[in-house]
């Protein structure tokens, strides 16, 4: 009998979100989330995404697909753009959760991301890399 393990998702939804629609597609997020589960056994998906006003029905959503949403305050900028950078919760979660799994999925093509990478690949609590576009993506 195979064990399975319990590997959990942190998952950068912009860089998600935008990386797919760069290569002219449109992410099924509930979907995805059943890949993760079925490629990955992923028992929890922790969704790092910025809280705009008028999205809850979104939200909803995407929890009852089965995400745990982390809520970033956003910003507007002078040119309009909504802005909610979500780093920081993304890494502090890994951290906090860190003895709760067996293995992380980052789900981003952030560079920001390089000492997470390295401290899970060191420890050996990283199951995989994901880079929603390979052709766009930070290597820092």
């Amino acid at each position: 009998m195979k064990i399975r393990q319990k590997n959990f998702a942190f998952i950068d939804s912009q860089n998600l979100n935008l990386g797919i629609r760069s290569q002219g597609w449109k992410l099924d997020f509930a979907r995805f989330l059943v890949y993760l589960h079925d490629r990955f056994s992923v028992t929890k998906a922790f969704l790092f995404i910025g809280y705009v006003p008028g999205n809850e029905a979104m939200y909803t959503e995407l929890q009852q697909a089965g995400y745990l949403l982390v809520f970033k305050p956003t910003l507007v900028l002078r040119d309009g753009k909504v802005k909610g950078n979500v780093d920081a919760e993304l890494v502090l979660h890994a951290m906090i959760e860190y003895q709760n799994y067996d293995r992380a999925i980052i789900v981003s093509g952030d560079g920001d991301f390089h000492c997470l990478i390295e401290h899970l690949e060191r420890n050996d609590k990283l199951a995989r890399l994901i880079i929603p576009n390979q052709q766009k993506y930070s290597v820092c």
